[in-house]
């Protein structure tokens, strides 16, 4: 099986085995006010919804005002009932959920990668 296809089957299996709306994310994006008030709406249309909101964040900032912005953002998700899951917690959460270790098989393809160059 190809690396795509190993990417493409998890990223089914990941899909079908959750039943909330889930936002993840990879890498840091620069977060202003707006953003804020944006993801604010978006929380909130989802639980209006009758979903639970998950954000799945496989890093954490370091810049201090994205930290802050972080914090704010994970207040916003815990005030409607949702999840907020981070760094260790975000990979751990799809490990629990999908019985997959996500970050293993992404930590295996990267070692393969190094070793071909």
């Amino acid at each position: 099986m190809t690396t795509r296809e190993k990417i493409r089957q998890l990223a089914d299996q990941y899909a079908a085995r959750l039943a909330s709306a889930i936002e993840g994310r990879v890498a840091e994006m620069q977060n202003d006010g707006d953003h804020i008030t944006k993801e604010h709406t978006r929380i909130q249309v989802i639980s209006d919804a009758g979903y639970t909101p998950i954000r799945v964040m496989f890093y954490y900032p370091n810049r201090a005002q994205a930290i802050r912005i972080q914090e704010t953002l994970e207040t916003l998700y815990e005030g409607v009932g949702g999840e907020y899951h981070h760094a260790d917690a975000a990979w751990g959460y799809v490990k629990d959920k999908t019985a997959i270790d996500l970050k293993a098989i992404l930590e295996e393809i990267a070692d393969e990668r190094g070793a071909a160059s």
